[in-house]
């Protein structure tokens, strides 16, 4: 007679080994690995599934490609800037405050995000508007398109776009596309063969040849939104490309996010920050070659504006989290209020103690998150936060009138980011992110009336709000929560 109960012991046991050998066998945080060793463990065989879906990394070699890329058109202003801001020369002329010198400090050590002064943004929180602005300055390109999304989806509005851009390739125009392939999972495979045979590019980010085995990894993916139009026009924040970022889904309805358009010399950082990543992406693909430094790609462009601007990006390439970084320095640094807009909140322990902190030292916290979930999990775990954080004296609200989207800060009418990066682990250390940090009153003061005009599309949650939730739904709250370092 088989002993069942020994079967299944030996398995259990041979599971917990594998399980540790699995988990400690690629340096990670202390956190995310015993929240692997969790998922392994209370699942055993379909955890490992789990694990192959979400946990892999990428390889060390295309880790290492990304990693020695050169800041193409940046590297000799670095040291230049480091010395400028001894002198406060450096700093916007009515932005020469402490906050404002150690912030534009911190990123420029942290990530080498140089700061340029003469920068003209425009706002853009609906998609219709975003995307009728960036077809335009596609179809006036004269030199070069670079794109870069997470999603770029073969819908209405992923064909018009692609309509501008096989144009402007037929006009002569360079057109180069990164895309993520999980972000844009369901495009049609043939989508971009009409560009291609028109001299344009389209590339998935760190794609494999055995795409069958690798293409599922969660992690690790390409998350920023970037478009460089001719090194003088560049797109940055929340909107990638799909018709749910036009309203068009009956499951989110209204779609609410930010954008910038910058118009001015942030836009060579997104281009140096577009280019490395496009010549680690195409490494070891047949018949590419890198893209080389020209001043074609890094026109250096008279005053248009007086904003102040660094683009910081960050990744599981650099231990540093830039962005994280620059996020816990707007919160240390606030007097008044700090506002934040997020779709996901599950902050690490230093970004949740920063803004507790913030809190209780009477600074107006105020966090708005949607009223529904895009990812079950991700969503119990964010629900979670926010009632810790309600706890502990922040004003936490939900977005009633459809999905937002955006990831803002504003402090102080003097401080803002606006780009791809959520408060959360994924964000922090999972994803290839980019931000745009801000320095300029007027533009720091129409985004906090954005977010007020919001809070009239919301609800406050209260501690009464929490109580009359069911059993079960504080359990998935908890539960999730477990796994945050890992969703």
């Amino acid at each position: 007679m088989i002993n069942v109960v020994g079967i299944l012991s030996i398995i259990l046991l041979l599971n917990i080994i594998a399980a540790i050998i699995t988990v400690f066998k690629e340096p990670r945080d202390i956190t995310a690995t015993w929240a692997w060793l969790l998922v392994l463990n209370l699942l055993p065989v379909i955890g490992f599934g789990i694990y192959l879906l979400v946990g892999k990394k990428i390889s060390k070699e295309k880790m290492f490609d990304l990693k020695m890329q050169k800041r193409l058109g940046l590297d000799q202003l670095v040291e230049l800037q480091k010395e400028q801001w001894k002198e406060e020369e450096l700093l916007p002329e009515g932005l020469r405050t402490h906050e404002v010198r150690q912030t534009v400090h911190l990123l420029l050590e942290t990530d080498h995000a140089i700061l340029t002064k003469n920068n003209q943004v425009d706002v853009y929180i609906d998609g219709h508007d975003k995307f009728a602005q960036l077809i335009t300055d596609i179809e006036h390109a004269k030199h070069h398109v670079h794109l870069e999304y997470y999603s770029f989806f073969s819908d209405r509005i992923g064909h018009k776009i692609l309509k501008s851009l096989e144009d402007a390739a037929k006009r002569g125009v360079k057109v180069r596309i990164i895309y993520d392939s999980m972000g844009s999972r369901g495009q049609a495979r043939d989508f971009f063969n009409k560009l291609e045979a028109l001299g344009g590019e389209a590339q998935p980010f760190f794609a494999y040849k055995k795409a069958l085995i690798h293409s599922p990894r969660i992690n690790y993916r390409e998350h920023r939104k970037l478009a460089i139009i001719d090194g003088k026009i560049g797109y940055i924040g929340g909107f990638n490309i799909g018709d749910q970022y036009l309203s068009r889904t009956e499951k989110f309805g209204y779609w609410r996010d930010t954008h910038l358009r910058v118009v001015g010399n942030a836009v060579i950082s997104m281009q140096s920050r577009f280019l490395m990543d496009w010549n680690a992406t195409i490494k070891n693909v047949k018949g590419k070659e890198p893209v080389k430094y020209s001043e074609t790609y890094f026109p250096l462009q008279r005053q248009k504006g007086n904003i102040g601007i660094q683009i910081v990006s960050s990744g599981p390439d650099s231990e540093v989290e830039a962005i994280k970084k620059g996020y816990l320095k707007l919160i240390s640094r606030a007097n008044d209020y700090i506002y934040i807009q997020t779709p996901y909140l599950i902050p690490d322990d230093s970004v949740l103690e920063a803004l507790v902190v913030a809190a209780k030292s009477g600074v107006d916290v105020k966090i708005m998150i949607p009223c529904m979930p895009d990812h079950a999990f991700v969503y119990r775990a964010t629900e979670y936060y926010a009632k810790y954080l309600v706890s502990k004296g922040v004003e936490v609200y939900k977005y009633d009138a459809g999905f937002i989207h955006a990831k803002t800060f504003v402090v102080d009418s003097q401080l803002s980011s606006v780009g791809s990066a959520n408060v959360d682990f994924r964000s922090f250390k999972l994803n290839f992110e980019a931000n745009a940090f801000c320095y300029d009153r007027t533009l720091a003061k129409k985004l906090k009336g954005l977010f007020e005009a919001d809070l009239d599309k919301c609800t406050k949650l209260t501690p009464e709000y929490f109580d009359k939730q069911s059993s079960w739904r504080k359990f998935k709250q908890y539960f999730s929560r477990l796994l945050s370092p890992i969703l």
